[in-house]
């Protein structure tokens, strides 16, 4: 869809053993490791431009890539990383999508009060003292959608493009038919 520009993709995945941190952290270089801040190890890679969140459980979280793909490529580095330095892992890497956050534009100003009335109270939130913007959770669907007066939406919950894609025509749909949009 022209205009849906992906943001982050959120992805897990297991190394399918346990991983000693304080042994991750001496191989890989730069990573950031403090059990008493936090019970995993943070390694940011440049490129792809992700940061790979390691558990001692060798559960693993990949986020800031922009596909699937960039998840993918990030879990396979670190896993080879850790297997070059000594510490074992699982041969295949398994990674799932659990977030697409993407944005896009109308190309026109919202009146969310008038956008309110229109999606149903039932599924939308809007309390403009607290939020400038209006929550929208379409039916039938995982993806919410926040709506800004300036026709700007954050669509986050899609585990796929295709979700995406359906939320944001489903939102449009909706407001041309109101008059809300042209």
């Amino acid at each position: 869809m022209e205009g849906l520009k992906i943001e982050n993709v959120v992805a897990s995945s297991s190394m399918e053993v346990n991983i000693d941190l304080v042994q991750a952290s001496k191989v890989l270089e730069g990573s950031e490791y403090d059990r008493e801040k936090f019970p995993g190890l943070i390694y940011r890679i440049k490129d792809p431009k992700t940061a790979i969140l390691l558990f001692s459980s060798g559960k693993v979280v990949c986020t800031g890539g922009k596909n699937q793909d960039d998840a993918k490529r990030s879990v396979n580095k670190v896993k080879e990383l850790l297997n070059e330095g000594g510490l074992e892992t699982s041969n295949q890497v398994d990674v799932k999508v659990q977030n697409i956050v993407a944005s896009y534009g109308l190309g026109q100003d919202l009146n969310l009060n008038s956008v309110a009335m229109t999606l149903g109270l039932e599924r939308v939130e809007y309390e403009p003292e607290q939020f400038p913007g209006l929550v929208y959770r379409p039916r039938d669907c995982d993806v919410v959608l926040l709506l800004f007066g300036s026709g700007k939406m954050v669509c986050t919950g899609a585990k796929d493009i295709p979700a995406l894609e359906e939320a944001v025509d489903t939102v449009k749909h909706e407001l041309k038919k109101a008059g809300l949009i042209h």
